[in-house]
């Protein structure tokens, strides 16, 4: 391996027949995109291939402004993905604090360089994990008050419109853009950096040496964040283990463990049996712990609704799923409550157009339409979670005094 150039450092790596030149670039520095466009200049490198640190989602949004435009909100709510959703939209408001702060798009590198394969008709290398398999497992290596902690900081902190610190501008030159914006509101950084950096070291190396392996490429330039350099060329250079294995391993999302499969069940049987138990004790007594687990339990899903400015009839909507779902595991208050304003008000066009722009802002959240549905399935899901926990305490008590 060598080493040139301190600010835009350049490794080689060799893959039995193949050679591939690792670039590390800085997510906020013009000098990297012009690095790329002189090494696909005309005087540059002579490369069968070019491989960038983009998955096939992040590539979209790079090139398809307009996905967010077809994006159907009814399969995001049912397939519970609200919370990838809004987390890549918090990731979009800081990368758009980035630009204007510093003129420079985060990832203008990959941009030049996907330009230049393409005027060059050189074949792209989509070599990340992809972003949503990435928080996903990150999420995995969190406790649950961890994740809530991450999330509710990541909306917090990710839209406020605060200028980039030093810090974050430095991790942001040496460092991986995803580790920067999420570890920062991780209380535990090592929780996160197997998912955000290592794993991913090891896919890329993986899928480097998988293309190399299958189309026969004798030249590859890979353009990647200066934070993986290191990693990424010591995988090149020692893991044995055939790519196609590495892949399919670290595309895996870990499955809840045993206890949090169980755990909504367990919740479940023991509140309908302290109802039991206080019908046969007295009825009365038993209705009064029906109206503590509707009132608690509804009214904090209503006002996580209302506190997202739901429609009226998606706030009632709430309050009355709220406890029939929190003894149901399989469907959630906020599914309820999220279906319901995305009928009551459904987005228009320019919602979809303008919610890139929108999500920079919290006043553009509650503004538009589709943000404000994921702010509605979020709140109104908290809530429920919180009135399930408060009003069980409630009717255990009266069971007690």
């Amino acid at each position: 391996m060598s080493t040139q150039q301190p600010e835009e450092p350049i490794r080689e790596a060799q893959v039995g027949p193949t050679q591939i030149t690792l670039l590390g670039t800085a997510h906020v520095s013009k000098a990297s995109a012009d690095k790329v466009a002189e090494l696909l200049g005309p005087e540059g490198l002579e490369v069968d291939a070019v491989a960038v640190e983009l998955c096939r989602s992040r590539a979209q949004s790079m090139t398809d402004p307009d996905a967010l435009a077809r994006l159907d909100l009814f399969a995001v709510i049912r397939q519970r993905r609200v919370y990838m959703v809004a987390a890549s939209l918090a990731l979009g408001a800081y990368q758009q604090r980035i630009a204007d702060q510093f003129g420079i798009e985060p990832g203008a590198e990959q941009r030049m360089a996907m330009r230049l394969a393409e005027a060059r008709r050189l074949p792209l290398l989509l070599i990340d994990r992809e972003v949503g398999t990435t928080l996903r497992r990150a999420a995995h290596n969190l406790g649950f008050f961890q994740r809530f902690s991450l999330f509710s900081g990541l909306l917090a902190g990710l839209l406020t419109r605060d200028k980039v610190t030093e810090e974050e501008v430095e991790s942001l030159k040496q460092g991986d853009i995803l580790e920067t914006a999420f570890a920062e509101f991780a209380q535990d950084r090592t929780s996160l950096y197997a998912p955000l950096i290592t794993e991913r070291d090891r896919y890329m190396a993986a899928r480097l040496r998988q293309e190399a392996e299958q189309q026969g490429y004798r030249k590859i330039l890979a353009v990647v964040g200066a934070g993986h350099l290191k990693g990424l060329s010591e995988q090149l250079e020692r893991d044995a283990e055939p790519p196609e294995m590495i892949i399919a391993t670290l595309d895996q999302v870990p499955p809840p463990s045993r206890f949090w499969r169980v755990f909504p069940w367990v919740v479940v049987v023991v509140i309908l049996g302290v109802f039991v138990y206080g019908f046969t004790r007295n009825t009365e007594l038993g209705w009064h712990m029906v109206a503590d687990w509707v009132l608690i339990n509804g009214g904090l899903s209503a006002l996580g609704a209302a506190l997202a400015a739901a429609h009226p009839l998606t706030v009632l909507g709430a309050f009355f799923a709220a406890p029939l779902t929190s003894l149901n595991p399989t469907i959630g208050a906020g599914m309820v409550a999220g279906a319901l304003e995305l009928s009551l008000r459904r987005p228009s066009v320019g919602d979809f157009g303008s919610l890139r722009d929108d999500a920079t802002s919290l006043r553009g959240w509650w503004r538009n339409r589709v943000s404000r549905v994921l702010l509605v399935f979020i709140f109104s899901t908290i809530g429920s979670a919180l009135g399930t926990y408060l009003a069980g305490f409630r009717i255990i008590d009266r069971l007690v005094t």
